[in-house]
């Protein structure tokens, strides 16, 4: 039997843990610890291309801070939140991460944007001994050795990709797989999940594929293209916008045959929501169930409330996976004890092992998987909304 843990008894738990340890020894000097405050920093996206995605998940991170702050903390500590906005610019992004490692001086990294500003940042973080948690971003390379240091909420969009096309493959009877997608690092790597799995799955070909420019929004050539060679699956690695505008096009054309798999980079609620059910039948490959879908349930339902009324709108994908990062980072904090070091707080990491009951998956890391999130979970756009498909490993 699943038991999960609600953010109210969390703090609970976290006040008594507090109460417990205010005469605890001073915590060893490492950067960002002081015997009353953590400093965990962020860098974002709250002014460019995807502040809608930057935004919600590190306001809904510090709308956990705050409460567990207001609850006396994490053993007598107060977690101090310093975001920088990046603006989806790599040389503000630079400038961000240099001023939170080396002015304020952070303990840990949590929800970063960006595939090319983590893969930057990471060569910064490394020497300062400053882990990597739950960055807004699921490529591959974020997990490259050293790993100790890094750590993901969810599997690669490789891994998503690849597991979900699997499936697909079989459940459906496809026998030809595409892509559409940006040539950056997330739609190469979705490219590649494709190719390589038509090349160990018998029964799938690698038969075309076609790339973008990011402000592309014309898809009917290539749509037509796709379906001239054969295609039965496409493998979508584009903007949310772009998505939407190719399942569209795909359905004034007449090409409602196709299958359209999406990584997490697609599984959003407003996707679900377009109006006209422009989106229905487009799958995506994550690691969590839709909150909308699950909204009526006592955990999703107290988030959905607090969030509403702290923020005035229902919360989006971004918000849940700002609660996914917020929550797994206190939980450590929670485990490392009042001595808190890196190398503690790591130890706490890799020992996590936790049903959370908002995004309705099991989580747990350990020394050699600091993936969090132990199924990647197929869903389907139906009636307005996501439907949970089937659960892969």
């Amino acid at each position: 039997m699943r038991h999960s843990t609600t953010p109210a008894a969390a703090l609970l738990v976290a006040a008594s843990l507090a109460a417990g340890a205010l005469l605890a020894p001073p915590a060893l000097a490492d950067q960002g610890v002081t015997d009353d405050e953590v400093v965990v920093g962020s860098v974002s996206d709250l002014s460019g291309i995807f502040a809608a995605f930057g935004a919600p998940a590190v306001a809904t991170a510090q709308m956990h801070f705050d409460a567990v702050n207001a609850a006396g903390g994490i053993h007598g500590r107060r977690i101090r939140f310093v975001v920088e906005d990046m603006g989806y610019q790599m040389p503000k992004a630079m400038q961000a991460y240099n001023k939170l490692l080396n002015r304020d001086k952070v303990f840990a990294m949590l929800l970063s944007l960006g595939t090319p500003m983590n893969i930057a940042g990471l060569k910064l973080m490394t020497p300062k001994n400053v882990p990597n948690l739950t960055p807004l971003s699921a490529a591959r390379q974020l997990l490259d050795e050293p790993m100790r240091l890094r750590f993901m909420g969810s599997a690669s969009y490789y891994e998503q990709v690849r597991l979900a096309a699997a499936y697909m493959a079989e459940e459906y009877g496809l026998s030809s797989a595409c892509t559409m997608y940006i040539p950056s690092d997330f739609g190469k790597e979705v490219q590649e999940a494709f190719r390589d799995e038509a090349d160990a799955n018998g029964a799938l070909s690698y038969v075309a594929e076609t790339t973008h420019k990011p402000d592309e929004v014309d898809f009917v050539g290539a749509l037509q293209k796709l379906n001239a060679e054969g295609c039965e699956l496409i493998g979508l690695a584009l903007g949310v916008r772009q998505v939407i505008t190719v399942a569209g096009t795909a359905k004034k054309l007449g090409l409602t045959h196709l299958k359209l798999l999406g990584s997490s980079g697609a599984f959003h609620t407003v996707l679900a929501a377009v109006p006209g059910g422009v989106t229905e039948g487009l799958f995506a490959a994550a690691g969590w169930v839709d909150l909308a879908a699950r909204a009526d349930e006592p955990e999703p339902a107290a988030f959905i409330a607090a969030y509403q009324e702290k923020f005035g709108e229902f919360p989006g994908t971004s918000a849940l996976i700002g609660y996914i990062g917020a929550t797994g980072l206190t939980r450590a904090l929670e485990k490392a004890g009042r001595d808190l070091t890196v190398d503690s707080f790591i130890d706490a990491m890799e020992s996590l092992d936790y049903y959370d009951g908002l995004t309705d998956n099991h989580i747990s890391y350990s020394a050699d998987d600091h993936v969090g999130a132990e199924a990647t979970i197929l869903s389907v756009v139906e009636g307005g909304a996501w439907k949970e498909v089937a659960r892969l490993k």
